[in-house]
């Protein structure tokens, strides 16, 4: 399948590593190729610059928002959540029309500091303003309450004895992600929530999240529901 990328940090990185060797078709968006490709230093988790991340990862394509979301027959934004709008207008209106756009960013506003506010929370979300603005997409909030490596591989908790979940208006949609996150990752345990208003949920849970990372000491760490 072709996969259209946008975001190029930690988050973006392993999902594009993790599609590419399952044997997708992947370019990864930016918005300035040439200044993401000179980067020097490590990323913010340590990661490798995004150059070296590159080399290290031949199937992976770098390119513009644009050239990752006219890639993608399915998208996915794993953009910093308060640039994600913009980064969807450079990307083009009518590279979304019709296509899955699997939304994994959390609205984190880290302008005064740590630890980040939310930019939108309670009567609204990052998901729902992106079926909003781009209607014509298919927009499924999931995988926004793990960190990176969980997301592509939840077999390294508790043998994926953990779960995650789905938002979205459109049930084919969910239903199809719901089977990407099985038949890619190796996700056993998935919750659809309902439309995409209940990504306000997933979204609110992030500052119980952080607290948690805090507490713990590490990232890797997840919900199971019982009842």
């Amino acid at each position: 399948m072709n996969i259209g990328i946008l975001g190029t940090g930690v988050v973006g990185q392993t999902l594009g590593g993790a599609l590419a060797e399952l044997g997708h078709s992947i370019i990864i968006g930016t918005r300035d190729v040439a200044g993401t490709m000179a980067q020097e230093e490590p990323g913010v988790y340590g990661q490798p610059p995004f150059r070296v991340w590159l080399q290290q990862h031949p199937r992976v394509a770098p390119g513009t928002f644009a050239d990752a979301a006219r890639h993608g027959e399915t998208i996915i934004n794993a953009t910093n959540g308060v640039g994600s709008l913009a980064a969807f207008d450079l990307a083009g209106a009518s590279n979304f029309d019709g296509k899955i756009i699997i939304d994994i960013s959390n609205p984190l506003d880290f302008s005064r500091g740590m630890p980040p506010t939310l930019a939108v929370s309670n009567t609204d979300s990052l998901g729902e303003q992106i079926q909003r603005a781009y209607p014509g997409a298919r927009v499924v909030k999931t995988l926004n309450t793990v960190t990176a490596s969980l997301m592509v591989n939840p077999r390294q908790l508790a043998d994926g004895d953990h779960h995650i979940f789905v938002s979205g208006n459109d049930a084919a949609a969910k239903a199809q992600v719901c089977e990407w996150l099985a038949a890619w990752f190796g996700w056993k345990h998935i919750i659809d929530l309902g439309d995409i208003t209940t990504a306000r949920g997933t979204e609110m849970y992030l500052p119980l999240w952080l607290r948690l990372w805090g507490a713990l000491g590490t990232g890797v760490f997840n919900i199971k529901i019982v009842k």
